[in-house]
């Protein structure tokens, strides 16, 4: 081994990681302002110790739901275990499978990797939100009549992921498509299926 003092940069990188670990292990979360209901970016942060559990306010499928939660739990958390909607899928619980997909403030997001308290005040739509009544999502209906699934288990990710790629406008091609939703496993190996469902789904959407 070299003898040589470890540069300044790698000490401070140390440093900053020893600090990160210190908050974490105490429990102390940085959350945007409860008492106001704007994006977690615009309110100044306060912090809330490990065990406290905090209110806030989301706009779940079209409805105002109010929830209270510990800082460390997920978004996907909160939706299943705390407003039942248990149509988001626990998968890997590390952001890789895309089972969790939802979207919040209309763009897709990995709902295990964000923390409810940083989500107050947003728009969540999940996979139950998108039907209309008895009428089927045009995404839900093209999984259907394709045969997009087997087990069912990577599919709500699926489905909301193929809603955000044809409201991006990335369904041009078949190989557009799968790079788009490149995101969302399939362990049951449907990506055929996937692709031409959504590309279907995008052509009556495009109307």
């Amino acid at each position: 081994m070299s003898d040589d003092p470890v540069p300044e940069k790698r000490v401070h990188t140390r440093r900053t990681v020893l600090k990160s670990t210190a908050v974490t292990a105490a429990g102390v979360v940085a959350v945007p302002n409860i008492a106001s209901a704007a994006p977690a970016a615009e309110g100044p942060a306060q912090a809330i110790a490990a065990g406290a559990s905090v209110g806030i306010d989301l706009t779940v499928n079209g409805q105002r739901r109010s929830v209270v939660v510990e800082p460390r739990v997920t978004l996907l958390d909160a939706l299943r275990e705390r407003l039942g909607l248990t149509g988001t899928k626990k998968g890997c619980d590390r952001g890789e499978c895309g089972a969790c997909t939802v979207l919040v403030d209309g763009e897709r997001i990995k709902s295990c990797l964000t923390l409810a308290v940083m989500r107050q005040g947003a728009e969540v739509t999940t996979v139950e939100g998108l039907a209309r009544d008895e009428h089927l999502h045009p995404v839900q209906a093209a999984f259907i009549r394709h045969d997009a699934f087997q087990c069912g288990g990577c599919t709500p990710g699926q489905i909301m992921s193929a809603v955000a790629c044809i409201d991006e406008g990335h369904t041009g091609s078949e190989a557009e498509i799968r790079e788009w939703m490149s995101g969302n496993l399939c362990r049951c190996a449907c990506y055929q299926n996937i692709t031409a469902a959504v590309a279907d789904a995008a052509k009556e959407l495009r109307g």
